[in-house]
């Protein structure tokens, strides 16, 4: 079992006892030092609040285990707006609203006119593939061909 699956059996339940949900656990180094970052989701959002609250529920459960060997920094994190999708229940929540998504290469494919990055509407998805429509007809595009697929913000 890999260490950040490990975490997440070990917080996940002290997290959804608080009334939020695991949405994904790191380990990473960032700037020089380790970091276990964890963020949580919940249906009426998260504030910093929640955050901090989050971080001093698992805080003592993380000590108690010990599953990382090498000093981190814990830090709790919401999703935010622009989360990108990666579980199936992220696609659910956005079928019908435009997402931004970056392709690792651009496609011949002509509702995409070649475009590696490009806006569209979602409209399904299954467990490898998604499909959009463009302002030039429907595509379907395997998963593993998106760099990112987030939620599009509209900032007008």
């Amino acid at each position: 079992m890999k260490l950040t699956e490990r975490v997440a059996a070990l917080i996940g339940p002290v997290i959804t006892e608080l009334g939020y949900g695991l949405y994904d656990v790191e380990f990473r180094k960032e700037y020089g030092n380790w970091e276990l970052l964890i963020t949580i989701d919940a249906p009426q959002g998260v504030s910093l609040e929640d955050c901090e609250r989050v971080s001093r529920a698992i805080d003592p459960v993380l000590d108690e285990a010990d599953p990382i060997e090498q000093a981190y920094y814990l830090t709790v994190s919401s999703v935010g707006l622009d989360r990108p999708l990666k579980l199936s229940k992220d696609f659910d929540r956005n079928i019908g609203a435009n997402v931004d998504v970056k392709l690792y290469t651009a496609m011949a494919e002509p509702a995409l006119g070649k475009a590696k990055n490009f806006t569209a509407k979602l409209l399904s998805h299954d467990e490898s593939s998604f499909t959009v429509m463009t302002q030039k007809g429907e595509v379907t595009l395997a998963k593993k061909a998106a760099a990112l697929i987030r939620p599009h913000i509209d900032f007008e």
